[in-house]
């Protein structure tokens, strides 16, 4: 009896040291480009991602440092349609940017 719950407890640590590992792994990869994350995603059948905390991962490893009133960094975009690039900051002082992320189709 003694010998079954010391396996069951080593069989139970184990699995943990499992899960956290894969965690941290997912945690790591969430934190590179999106290219190399979804790389990473590929790998991972989905019902693995159903035993992980999925959403408060990606809110912290994606969340990013800005507060409500802080301005907006700069970013450089290429201009849909043409050659151009765009930056954020050429547009500071004048008309409001509004910034669509998505599809309406």
């Amino acid at each position: 009896m003694k010998l079954m719950k010391r396996w069951v407890w080593q069989t139970l640590g184990v699995l943990l040291a499992i899960y956290l590992l894969f965690v941290g792994a997912m945690f790591g990869a969430m934190q590179k480009t999106p290219d190399e994350f979804s790389r990473f995603m590929m790998k991972i059948p989905m019902p693995l991602m159903m035993i992980t905390p999925f959403p408060p991962l990606w809110a912290q490893a994606r969340g990013g440092s800005l507060k409500p009133g802080d301005a907006a960094p700069d970013f450089d975009l290429p201009r849909q349609g043409s050659g151009e690039r765009v930056r954020l900051s050429q547009f500071h002082g004048g008309r409001p940017v509004v910034l669509v992320f998505g599809s309406y189709t």
